[in-house]
């Protein structure tokens, strides 16, 4: 069963919601206000089904939006899931000022399907009806809807046209592309309200993928975590909602005050809120004055409204953060630019989202566009370049720039279904294709650029080769201080580590890593300093001297005397057994012959008898037996040790 959902849209008291229930049944207005004034003040919803021409069934969802242009906002709210539209046009008025704005606002959304609808047509004469079609087609010239056959009159009242209407209908939903049920979830809130014996229900239009009964769901931008008690479709009980059908779900986790309409349901950690976005913005050729830089207006996306900042990237070399520096820098009315959004609070925007801008003061609609990045990063080099990309509707250019743009740090899986919305399948195809022609290399859980990977072997290499010249009498540097200055993800250091050894660019060894062939240099005093510093402690046996006045008895400054008893230290001459005290390999090597030697005789030994054995004072002999069981060749028991 194809579902989808119909809109309609015009001017107040057109018959929008009478066209709804002869079409129906259902009266859409279901406000007590509603009904006491006769006008339509918020979104009103129906279903029906028709036979499609293949024989399966359609299912067509409506959206009633209000025509007054006070609440313009509301019918915002409504039109975003929207896929095919019924422009009502009473013929006993023609087109008026709602028609227009709605009209701007449907294509500025995208919709690209629709009819336009002559209602009230028994309230005016065949010559009355054939002016106003032609004024219509007039004005539909060059649109979406730039057909006669798209023109249908109607009655509500008599029923006169509704048959044919229905046949249009079915025709028009042919031709729209189904919503992917596959894709990430989510659900903008349109109504909140409780319901005797059920709690909590949300209902909206399901965008995208699929929602399930017991699914758990992530409340943007709160973050609350909610489950789905229960799922209603048009009215009816159903285990799971799909993508272009009017939803309702009964929630558990949540309360009528902790939800809103212009919130979003999404599956759980899975995107991320933002309050910048840079966009593709359109200002309607009959705006009446420029946009300016710094602009506020009105933006709703989906069921969300809210103030935005409008930050122009003309004449700013596209980098928007850098301040303005050309006061003029404005969007003419009829033209298109790119531009960051500012909002005063985190929402969530996805890539392809539609927008749309209503005027500060007064509140009139003045344009509208698409979001093209909701992660941007600060002073991004060729900025307009790559957002030219983002708008070229090319998936594996976008993918390819998003990746680029991370440099040498790569990007994750988990990263790019947050920054695209695409899901996890569809990257992984994209990727697979990159992979193949050796575009991006994948490192660990991050994916890079091979150009990036390529700058970054060579960033290694000079890192390297810099620690040398600044620390001749250190053989290398860590592997992790080496990662943290080269500023990369351990995934994307290792792969570049990887291929930099197999080349023999570089060499790793007890995980200190060095340039090929690379030694320590020292200079003929620093030579006879660590012959001395090895002798001192060589000949001192297990009676060390302290190692400052050890250093400090060399001809060079202390700070290259330490780093040549670090030299020896990591070479393994010297042993640090405690933080004071130092001893010579060989010493150490003696002392564990003596105790194999002692245990002939006993198979412990204490304090006392290891002081005898070793000749040395207390202040040696505990550092030195909590050292053979550091290196289990002893284990303390009570006051005494095990030989092992």
């Amino acid at each position: 069963m194809k579902s989808i959902i119909v809109g309609t849209a015009g001017h107040i008291d057109h018959g929008k919601t009478a066209l709804v229930k002869a079409l129906t049944g259902i009266d859409a207005d279901r406000l007590e206000e509603e009904k006491r004034r006769g006008i339509t003040i918020d979104l009103g919803f129906a279903h029906m089904d028709l036979p499609a021409a293949n024989g399966e069934t359609l299912r067509l969802g409506f959206v009633d939006v209000p025509g007054h242009e006070r609440f313009v906002r509301n019918m915002l709210a409504g039109v975003g899931g929207i896929d095919l539209v019924l422009l009502v046009i009473a013929a006993d008025e023609g087109i008026k000022p709602q028609t227009r704005e709605h009209f701007d606002i449907l294509q500025l959304l995208g919709v690209r399907r629709g009819i336009a609808v002559l209602t009230k047509s028994d309230a005016v004469d065949a010559e009355t009806l054939d002016v106003v079609r032609l004024e219509v087609e007039e004005f539909l010239r060059g649109t979406f809807l730039n057909n006669p056959k798209s023109i249908i009159a109607v009655s509500s009242m008599t029923g006169a046209g509704l048959d044919e209407l229905k046949r249009a209908m079915v025709a028009a939903a042919a031709e729209v592309q189904p919503r992917d049920s596959h894709a990430i979830a989510r659900l903008p809130i349109d109504r909140v309200f409780t319901m005797k014996g059920f709690g909590t229900v949300v209902t909206g239009t399901l965008v995208a993928g699929t929602i399930r009964r017991e699914d758990e769901l992530e409340v943007f931008p709160t973050g609350r975590r909610v489950r789905v008690r229960g799922v209603q479709v048009h009215g009816e009980t159903s285990e799971a909602a799909t993508a272009g059908q009017r939803t309702a779900l009964n929630l558990a986790g949540a309360s009528t005050e902790d939800l809103t309409r212009g919130m979003t349901l999404v599956r759980p950690a899975t995107f991320e809120k933002t309050r910048r976005a840079d966009v593709l913005l359109r200002l309607l050729a009959s705006a009446t004055r420029p946009l300016k830089d710094r602009s506020r207006v009105h933006l709703h996306a989906y069921t969300m409204e809210t103030v935005a900042e409008i930050v122009l990237f003309e004449g700013k070399e596209q980098n928007p953060a850098k301040d303005a520096t050309k006061e003029h820098a404005q969007v003419l009315p009829g033209h298109e630019a790119f531009a960051r959004i500012r909002l005063p609070e985190a929402a969530l925007l996805l890539p392809g989202d539609r927008f749309i801008l209503r005027q500060f003061s007064p509140v009139v609609t003045i344009g509208g566009g698409i979001v093209l990045d909701a992660a941007p990063v600060s002073r991004m080099p060729k900025l307009g370049d790559f957002l030219r990309i983002l708008s070229s509707g090319d998936a594996k250019a976008i993918l390819k720039a998003r990746i680029a743009r991370t440099q040498q740090k790569g990007i994750s899986m988990s990263r790019m279904v947050a920054e695209t919305g695409w899901t996890k399948t569809l990257l992984e195809k994209h990727l697979a294709s990159m992979s193949d022609t050796g575009e991006v290399v994948r490192a660990g859980e991050m994916h890079l650029h091979q150009a990036a990977l390529e700058v970054l072997k060579l960033h290694v290499v000079s890192v390297i080769a810099g620690f040398h010249k600044k620390n001749p009498l250190t053989g290398g540097i860590s592997k992790e201080e080496l990662r943290t200055l080269v500023d990369t993800s351990p995934g994307v250091f290792d792969a570049a580590a990887a291929l930099l050894v197999r080349d023999k660019k570089m060499e790793v060894v007890n995980d200190v890593v060095r340039l090929p062939g690379h030694g320590v240099v020292m200079k003929d005093e620093e030579s006879e300093s660590k012959k001395k510093i090895e002798e001192a402690f060589a000949s001192a046996g297990l009676k060390v001297p302290a190692l400052q006045e050890v250093i400090a008895g060399l001809k060079i400054d202390k700070m290259r005397g330490q780093k040549i008893v670090t030299l020896l230290l990591r070479d393994k001459v010297l042993v640090k057994v405690s933080e004071d005290l130092v001893f010579h390999r060989g010493a150490l090597e003696e002392l564990r012959r003596r105790l194999a030697a002692y245990k002939a005789k006993s198979e412990t030994i204490d304090v006392a008898k290891f002081k005898e054995l070793t000749g040395v004072s207390r202040k040696y002999a505990i550092p030195l037996l909590e050292y053979l069981d550091r290196e289990r060749i002893t284990r303390r028991v009570g006051d005494a040790r095990q030989i092992l």
